[in-house]
């Protein structure tokens, strides 16, 4: 599927960016009151756009370039050695795909990984209202990916489902766990999972050379970033 040319796009004023203190940043946005699919959400995805709750979105920042839209070709993933010892670290934990849901066990993984890693962040003591809001929509075919020690879950990753791949919405999980790389683990098991399914992309957002929060995204090679228009491989 292609954009359909009616399609409307909004801009935000400008703001404060999420991820670089000294900048600012604008936001696109499609019309909230245009009908989403998944087929125009996966078009959407193929120009750089993301979803947060029931919006589609795209920086689009007057100058500054620093958001690059990152996906892996699951086909052509191949594992480094940091990662295979992650997935040995983790060889005892089990999984569960999940109904995008409100599950009290969830919301309060969420909170304790928002009060570990982001506090101050704007995202402090949410809400369940604003955890669903942020999280899931009625209209997006969305699924919980959920990892488990024993009877206790350590990791929730969120996951869209497009026409052609997967793509990482956000992933919350208990920060006690440091040596186990649970976020690392939970992108590993999703390009599993999309490897299963036969399925091309595994979108991973936005990758931010100048942000040490965003920069992980770079690990996982080889893999195309959205520069000037054109999907590119980096190696």
């Amino acid at each position: 599927m292609t954009v359909p040319a009616r399609v409307r796009f909004f801009a935000t004023p400008s703001h404060p960016c999420s991820y670089l203190a000294d900048r600012e940043a604008t936001t696109v946005f499609l019309d909230p009151g245009y009908p989403k699919t998944p087929a125009l959400y996966t078009a959407l995805s193929r120009l750089g756009f993301r979803r947060s709750g029931a919006h589609i979105y795209r920086p689009q920042c007057a100058r500054c370039n620093a958001c690059i839209p990152v996906r892996i070709a699951v086909a052509r993933f191949r594992p480094r050695r940091i990662h295979r010892r992650v997935r040995t670290a983790n060889r005892d934990i089990t999984f569960r795909v999940r109904p995008a849901r409100f599950e009290p066990q969830h919301f309060a993984l969420y909170r304790r990984y928002i009060s570990a890693r982001h506090a101050g962040g704007g995202m402090d003591n949410p809400s369940p209202g604003q955890y669903r809001d942020f999280l899931t929509s009625a209209w997006c075919d969305t699924l919980f990916f959920e990892y488990s020690l024993g009877t206790s879950v350590v990791a929730v990753s969120v996951i869209d489902r497009l026409t052609d791949g997967f793509s990482c919405v956000y992933t919350f999980f208990d920060p006690t766990h440091v040596r186990r790389s649970l976020g690392t683990y939970a992108i590993l098991h999703a390009l599993e999972v999309a490897r299963r399914r036969s399925l091309q992309w595994l979108y991973l957002g936005y990758y931010i050379d100048e942000s040490p929060k965003m920069r992980y995204k770079a690990d996982y090679r080889p893999q195309e970033r959205l520069i000037d228009g054109r999907w590119t491989t980096t190696e």
